[in-house]
Formats: structure tokens, sequence, C-alpha cells
């Protein structure tokens, strides 16, 4: 089924569709019945779940007739913390009633929340790759670049074989930075074609790296651009060289045409406007948020969960969730168990989940062959992956929640979760949690990339049940007031209409 809708008279009519899409949605068509003939204005489609919140909010016919293409650059078949962020903003920012496309760019992307990106892919990944290492590709007819680029074939291929390590893609990432000048041309000029049909009044790039095809974009259509920065610098810096040099020299070009940059922090946005030398005033720092539903109820776990929740009375759980990757300091929190007085503790136990990729199982292994070698053997669980209930599960099981980083982390949604679950969080000291944990006072802070001193801040958590319930609560109370995804969609529409109003 499909609708009409009349921005102007408000009426809605029903009509029968000539096709059945591919996945069920609804069509709200916004038509100025006024023009003679009427006049299409736009297209929202929406899952019918969102739908109906729409209906309910008065945001169907959406509060502000601009459109809004937000680029987000999917990640395979990995949980990414972008794409998390991405997806929830623009789902907070549809019931709000912001006319936006999420559209993924390289893969579809892959969340743990309803997905309202659309069924498209621009710079689909297998023709990237494959444009990039075999010149026959990039002189290949449409039509197979079409077939490529559909997202189920996409999907199947990076499930199992995307690369994501900086270190080997650095030819790539400078390519791509290129746009018309680089091996992936086509993509470029496919992209800019599809946006001008789309016709849209903002556009939003969820990184840099992404960028390269802004100046194509700047000659082909009068539409201010935007830019989230959330962890550009961590994959530039590990890229070999001369590419890190070559890619930072054309990124600093593509900056100067970018009208604006959001970020969530005031952190991020000094150490990016001197990493990129980018003038402070094109800075906006709008809150970091989550979608809070499943937080309601402090009782988040299921009546199925395969985790077994900690008993409090007899021992204290531990909590990692996030990528296994050196930066995420898994190894920092392994060195730092090592170091506790067990005798003069209560029972432990560790709980670890997230993305495991192939090219850190060596270093995984190496963390649990410690763990055993210690002692710890049935003392810690490696849960994988977990989906959106499995991770409401996992937070119910624990005590105290320890991503210690050894990067400068621009966001840390992870430790946003567990406050939201009511869990006291500890940190290092650096990147965005100084901000995070002093505005919400859900955790503590410990010296990065120090096992010793974290070892110190996890005894006195530890020990201490009644500091860890007020720190639960008092975390709780902040996200849930400040920090959810409506809140964020807030802060970022009045970044969109400063922009439209300048246009």
């Amino acid at each position: 089924m499909k609708l009409v809708y009349s921005s102007v008279t408000r009426k809605a009519r029903e009509f029968a569709g000539s096709q059945k899409p591919k996945k069920p949605y609804v069509l709200v068509r916004a038509v100025n019945l006024e023009a003679k003939p009427a006049r299409k204005l736009y297209d929202r489609r929406f899952r019918p779940e969102d739908f109906f919140c729409s209906v309910m909010t008065g945001s169907i016919g959406a509060k502000t007739g601009e459109k809004i293409i937000y680029l987000t650059a999917g990640a395979g078949g990995m949980f990414c913390g972008s794409c998390l962020h991405d997806n929830a903003l623009a789902r907070a920012l549809l019931k709000s009633g912001w006319h936006v496309q999420l559209v993924p760019t390289y893969t579809p992307i892959r969340t743990d929340e309803t997905d309202v990106s659309v069924d498209h892919v621009l710079f689909g990944g297998v023709n990237v790759y494959l444009q990039q290492k075999l010149p026959l590709f990039r002189h290949l007819p449409a039509w197979i670049d079409s077939f490529l680029d559909r997202p189920g074939l996409i999907k199947r291929v990076t499930s199992t074989a995307m690369n994501t390590d900086a270190k080997t893609l650095g030819s790539l990432a400078h390519s791509m930075l290129m746009g018309e000048k680089g091996n992936q041309r086509k993509e470029v000029k496919r992209m800019c074609g599809w946006l001008e049909q789309q016709r849209p009044d903002l556009i939003v790039f969820s990184n840099a790296l992404i960028g390269g095809c802004i100046e194509s974009i700047k000659k082909r259509l009068d539409v201010p651009i935007l830019v989230t920065l959330q962890g550009d610098d961590v994959f530039l810096d590990s890229l070999q060289e001369p590419w890190r040099s070559r890619c930072m020299k054309r990124i600093h070009q593509i900056v100067n045409m970018v009208d604006g940059f959001i970020v969530h922090s005031d952190f991020f946005r000094d150490y990016m406007a001197e990493y990129f030398a980018i003038p402070i005033e094109k800075f906006h720092v709008t809150p970091l948020g989550i979608d809070t539903d499943d937080f309601k109820n402090p009782k988040v776990a299921s009546s199925t969960a395969s985790i077994e929740p900690a008993n409090r009375s007899e021992r204290v759980t531990i909590g990692y969730l996030a990528r296994l990757a050196p930066e995420k300091g898994l190894s920092n929190l392994v060195d730092a168990l090592l170091r506790l007085d067990l005798g003069e503790l209560p029972p432990l136990h560790l709980n670890v989940a997230g993305w495991l990729g192939p090219e850190h199982q060596a270093y995984a292994d190496e963390q649990w062959a410690k763990l055993d070698a210690a002692g710890w053997r049935g003392r810690y669980e490696y849960l994988g992956a977990v989906d959106r209930q499995q991770k409401l599960d996992f937070l119910n099981s624990i005590d105290l929640f320890c991503v210690p980083t050894l990067y400068q982390e621009p966001k840390g949604l992870y430790a946003l979760e567990a406050m939201a679950a009511g869990v006291p969080v500890i940190a290092s000291n650096h990147g965005a949690f100084p901000e995070l944990i002093g505005s919400s006072g859900g955790g503590i802070l410990a010296t990065p990339n120090d096992s010793a001193a974290l070892a110190n801040q996890l005894t006195s958590l530890i020990i201490n049940s009644d500091q860890r319930a007020i720190l639960g609560r008092t975390g709780r109370s902040h996200v849930m007031n400040h920090r959810d995804s409506a809140s964020m969609a807030s802060s970022t529409g009045d970044v969109f209409r400063t922009h439209l109003r300048d246009q």
C-alpha cells in the first residue's frame, strides 16, 4: 500500500501500488495539490514501526520540507560504532519530522536497532575494490556496475572478506580521496548523478574519508555539505607512508570545501581543528546520544537470557563490550586484572563481548592465554558479537563496565549504553571520556595505558558496592534525560537549520 500525502491540504489518499516492494514499507508522498498540474514535492519511505511512530507524534508530513541526504560508511558484517550512531541519529531525526535519507556507502550497514537506511549503496565496495585492483573494471559498462552494486551481493561478499585494516588500504584510501582523479571516477560520477536526481537541500558525510567526491558535488549541486568527524584520525594514523602523507594533503584540500563539521566533544573539536587545520568556527559540538527505549525498564534482560545475571552478593562481574582490537584496550584490562589480589576481593568474573576480526584473532588468543596462565580459566567468557537483546542481557549481567582505550576515543557509545543500564563505568582519562564522565557522574577515570593505575580503580569499585550503586543511578539518570537520541537529533537539527538558513 502507498499513501499520497499533501503538505498543503493535510489530506491523505490511498491508492494501490503497481509493484510490490522487496521489503515492507510505507511510502508517504508529499504533493502540492494547489499547483496546476499537481506537483510532487518529495517521497519518504517508512518502515511500518517508524511510520506508526511518526503518525502518533504528528511528524508524518515532516516539519521541514528540506531534504537531507546523510551518507554513512558501511563496514561489511561488523557492528560499527559509526553505523550505530548514524542510524540512531537518522531514525531520531525522522521521528522528529526531518526528511532524512540515510544512504550507505561501500556496504549496507549493520546495526542492532531498526535499520532506517535505504536499500541502495553508493560507492559499492565490490566495484570500488575491483576498480582499484583491475584497470579493466574502470571501463566496464554501467549494467555490470549495477549488478556488482546490488546490496545483497555486496553484503554476501563483504560479510566475510572485507578488509578494514588501514595498514593495507593506503593506496585505495588515497584513490578514493582523489575523487574524479582517482581510480573510482565512475563511482563519483554515478554518485553525483544520483544526488542530482534526489535534489537534496543539504548533504552530510559521516566521515572525511568518504569525502573525495565533495569537490565534484560542489560543482554540480549548490548545497551545503557537512562532515561528522568520529574517528578519521585513527584510520589515517594507521596508514603506511607515503599514503598517510598523501591522504592528509588531499584532506587538507577537501576540508576547505566543507561548510561545517559536527563533533561530539570539545576535546575532539580542538583536536581535529589542529589535526586537519580547520578553523574552529566551522565546528558544531552536539551531544552524543543513544536510543534509550530499550533501557526504560531497569530490568533489561530477556526471560531467556543466555547469560546468568551476576549474583551481586557473592561475586562481581566486570564487562568489556567493544571490538577486540588493540586500540580498545582489552590487553590493558587483562593486565590490570592479573594485578589484583584475588585473596582480598570477592569472587570475580570477566564477561567479554564484541566483534573479533580475523586480523585480531592472534591478539585475542594472547589475552585468553594470559588469563589461563594466571588461573582465570572458568572466570572469564567471550560471548562473540552480540545483537540488541544479547547486548541488553550482557549489560544486565555485569556489575561494572570497563573498556580502557589506548587511543583517544572520539565518541564512547558503549559507555553511554552501560550507563543507560545503570552500570558504573571505568574509562581512560583521555579523549571524550573526561567530558562524558564529568558531565554524567556515571563512572571514574583511570590513567591511560597504565595497568597498575587501572587495577587500583577496579579495586576501588569492586570492594565498594555502595559507590557502584550511586554511580550507576547517576549515570543512568543523565543518559535518560540528556543523552537520548531525541536530544542528539534536536541539537543536530539546529545545526542543519543554521546551514539551510545560510544557503
